[in-house]
């Protein structure tokens, strides 16, 4: 549908203004503009652009809102598996459940399809107590009844688990090992990132420790989350000046050509969800499962070592 905009209509939001023209609900509009359905003058703009006259907006409708996962035959690796829950190593690019955009190929379509549980109407996240992000690689405990999913979100509710990453990240860390203990909270001004800087809302720690030093180029380091906030690891390097390697969100531009080079052959952020640990909810047990570094972070780590030598730390 072509919209154009009357004299009359300058100066209001173009949610509002094609909400009025269409009958849609300014919702739905701003999901049409979310997902690219929405432009004005062939551009894609956010919800708060304001209309001049003459300006021309296309419209279609959003996609209908995605109720149920599907079950799909996707491999997947279970490295624990009882009657109440699943400890998964997730490979990097699989999303972790289904939402706008990633509809099927995630790690519930996977766990549906080997028949751990079944999906029920408006419950898109059946038994995701946590989750690592999509182009992160590895370990995740997943529930399979409803009182194992409390039990769960109660044991990291009160962070009362081990959860250890590898990362690679940019530059020579000033330190051995640290500790951040920041403010978090959405990002000021872009909606995908979030920032420890001033003025975030909630509280996360991470500890660390460096593992390797290859030249003043970047660092192996192994952290350790005493919170569990989204992109946290991401966030707390990157904020330090300390960006990690390939990550595509928060970047710094790479001035050393090998570096960059190394970076774009891996093609995701440099980070390994590498041991998780717990205990169980129902027997008491403790559970501790290391997961080995994936095949494409090997590579990046033997290609800076040979680019800039590795000192252990």
């Amino acid at each position: 549908m072509r919209i154009v905009v009357e004299p009359a209509e300058a100066g209001g939001r173009v949610d509002a203004f094609v909400a009025a023209r269409t009958g849609n609900t300014r919702g739905a509009v701003q999901r049409s503009l979310e997902e690219g359905l929405c432009t004005v003058n062939g551009r894609p703009v956010k919800s708060s652009c304001r209309l001049r006259a003459g300006d021309v907006v296309d419209f279609e409708p959003p996609n209908a809102p995605l109720t149920q996962a599907v079950a799909q035959e996707i491999p997947l690796s279970v490295v624990y598996e009882d009657e109440h829950l699943l400890v998964v190593d997730k490979q990097a690019g699989m999303v972790v459940h289904p939402a706008p955009g990633h509809e099927e190929g995630t790690l519930v379509n996977a766990l549906l399809g080997m028949g751990f549980f079944r999906a029920e109407e408006g419950d898109l996240r059946p038994g995701i107590v946590h989750r690592i992000d999509k182009d992160t690689s590895g370990l995740l405990v997943v529930a399979r009844t409803a009182q194992a999913k409390e039990r769960l979100q109660d044991l990291f509710a009160r962070h009362d688990l081990t959860r250890q990453y590898l990362a690679i990240v940019t530059g020579r860390m000033e330190a051995a090992a640290g500790v951040f203990d920041t403010p978090f909270g959405r990002h000021p001004t872009c909606r995908l990132r979030f920032s420890s800087r001033p003025g975030g809302s909630r509280r996360a720690i991470t500890q660390w420790e460096a593992q390797a030093f290859f030249g003043d180029a970047a660092t192996l380091v192994r952290a350790t989350l005493h919170t569990g906030r989204t992109h946290q690891v991401r966030v707390h390097f990157h904020d330090a000046g300390h960006s990690l390697l390939g990550d595509p969100l928060y970047r710094r531009s790479l001035r050393n050509a090998q570096l960059a080079a190394i970076a774009g052959e891996l093609g995701r952020q440099a980070l390994h969800a590498a041991v998780l640990g717990f205990v169980h909810p129902f027997s008491g047990q403790l559970l501790f499962f290391e997961s080995p570094l994936p095949a494409d972070f090997v590579r990046a780590l033997a290609r800076l070592r040979e680019a800039f030598g590795e000192t252990r730390a």
